[in-house]
């Protein structure tokens, strides 16, 4: 099994910066996917940003050029720039792994609320 703790969540205003963290533990050594998802009230979860071993970065349009995502070791961060009010969301730490079922688990969630 992979646990997931993430940490980072908020209140900002609009124009803001937070920087979101989750540290994978448990069974992390076939670990080649780490990334964030979110869900707002009302609508379905989507990705917003992964990455992947050997660097690869995948960001949702809207995010692009205001988010980064980075990892060091069994944590990855993302750091959110020029905060929206459409950004609010429950943010979820995401990861695969490719040893063995189950491959794919998720943290908690951690709230981020961007005031106008």
């Amino acid at each position: 099994q992979v646990q997931l703790v993430e940490s980072g969540g908020g209140l900002v205003q609009a124009g803001g910066s937070l920087r979101l963290s989750c540290t994978a533990s448990g069974s992390t050594f076939s670990i080649n996917v780490m990334g964030w998802y979110r869900q707002a009230p009302g609508k379905q979860r989507e990705l917003v940003a992964d990455i992947r071993t050997g660097g690869q970065r995948n960001y949702a349009d809207s995010v692009k050029g205001r988010f980064t995502i980075y990892r060091a070791g069994n944590t990855v961060y993302l750091q959110m720039n020029s905060l929206k009010p459409e950004d609010t969301a429950v943010y979820y730490c995401y990861t695969h792994r490719t040893s063995r079922a189950p491959y794919d688990f998720w943290g908690r969630g951690t709230q981020v609320t961007v005031s106008s």
